[in-house]
């Protein structure tokens, strides 16, 4: 088969409980058995949890309590993420061993644009093997990896074997792979989708490619171009090695919730200062500034401001910040402030040429 748009070599690592993983290998004592990174109780969240501590059913953005409840042995740890920023920088390195067509999506996954690589290796798969292998070897940690055309199909095959494992879909076997998938295994397709498309009768790839491209926009919007496009293997966006963020955020949960707007300026005051460190740190400014409230019966409330202009110091973000908070009335009390910054925009004017590759559909994976 050929497609109508380049063919390229694409890699998803994805690090296999990251944040746990890291912990249990800097702490032996934790080795083997079930922890959460975050905070126990009522109050606590999971960033993440070991495999140990899956196997109750313990999963990240669960509350400590329900964590606990679920597994009566599990041990919390506080985060560490200067730790974890350390160890991903170095797996990073290791990436560009391969190829400077990089695309971090998180401390512990990225695309790698493997088509022209700097080993000469023609074959997708064994490179992400012997970048599995050396993740292991030099830093104790394991990965799993997906291969495949593009970014949609390699990112979905990273998940199948995990942990400690990869699968190939080859350019023959796309198709036949995407109409027997099921449906929530698609990126892209959230809970509340899913449950749209059961209701539409679509529950693998092969009924969502029975659909009319208008059918799919009628029911899903701009959405369904995605769809109708993704289920024929068709995913066109290239591995971008300076992918630039979208929005920077900082927030902070209480341990008993506010009332009172004077408690609550004196928290922004830490958010906006959080926010600002971290735009300077990223040599990026933004004109959007959004409010983040979560109240104590946990409805969410968004409310934002975009300004003329680029801002990124610490007081024009408190005080952004505090006149969204004044601009209505709280309905409740507040258990979670958060600050967001987006149409961001980097200080340096550069721009990296991007490599383009367009490449014959015959090649080893």
């Amino acid at each position: 088969m050929t497609y109508p748009f380049p063919v390229r070599k694409i890699i998803h690592v994805d690090m296999d409980a990251f944040y746990a993983s890291v912990e249990q290998m800097d702490r032996p004592e934790l080795r083997g058995k079930p922890i959460a990174v975050g905070g126990g109780g009522k109050r606590g969240v999971v960033s993440a949890a070991s495999y140990e501590a899956r196997a109750f059913g313990v999963k990240s953005a669960m509350t400590g309590t329900l964590a606990s409840k679920l597994c009566p042995e599990i041990r919390f740890v506080r985060p560490n993420f200067e730790r974890y920023k350390e160890v991903s920088k170095h797996i990073h390195q290791i990436f560009y061993d391969y190829t400077n067509l990089v695309e971090p999506l998180s401390l512990d996954e990225a695309y790698l644009d493997v088509t022209e690589n700097k080993t000469g290796n023609p074959s997708a798969s064994l490179i992400a093997q012997e970048i599995r292998v050396r993740i292991h070897q030099e830093i104790g940690l394991t990965a799993s990896a997906g291969i495949s055309i593009n970014k949609f199909i390699a990112k979905i095959a990273s998940d199948y074997n995990k942990p400690n494992g990869q699968k190939t879909v080859n350019p023959e076997e796309v198709i036949s792979f995407l109409e027997q998938l099921d449906i929530r295994k698609f990126y892209g397709v959230g809970k509340v989708t899913a449950e749209r498309m059961y209701q539409l009768g679509i529950f693998t790839g092969m009924d969502l490619k029975q659909k009319s491209l208008d059918y799919l926009d009628t029911h899903f919007g701009k959405a369904g171009r995605y769809y109708y496009e993704v289920v024929r293997g068709i995913h066109k966006s290239e591995v971008k090695p300076n992918r630039t963020r979208k929005s920077l955020a900082a927030e902070r949960t209480f341990s008993k919730n506010l009332s009172s707007e004077v408690f609550l300026v004196d928290k922004l005051n830490h958010i906006a200062d959080e926010v600002s460190r971290r735009l300077l740190k990223g040599k990026v400014s933004g004109k959007t500034i959004t409010l983040k409230i979560k109240y104590s019966d946990f409805t969410l409330q968004t409310r934002s401001k975009t300004l003329p202009y680029f801002f990124k110091d610490k007081n024009t973000i408190l005080e952004l910040s505090k006149a969204l908070l004044y601009q209505e009335k709280l309905s409740n009390s507040v258990r979670l402030l958060g600050v967001s910054i987006s149409n961001l925009k980097l200080e340096s004017d550069k721009k990296d040429e991007k490599q383009r590759v367009s490449v014959q559909l015959k090649f080893d994976f």
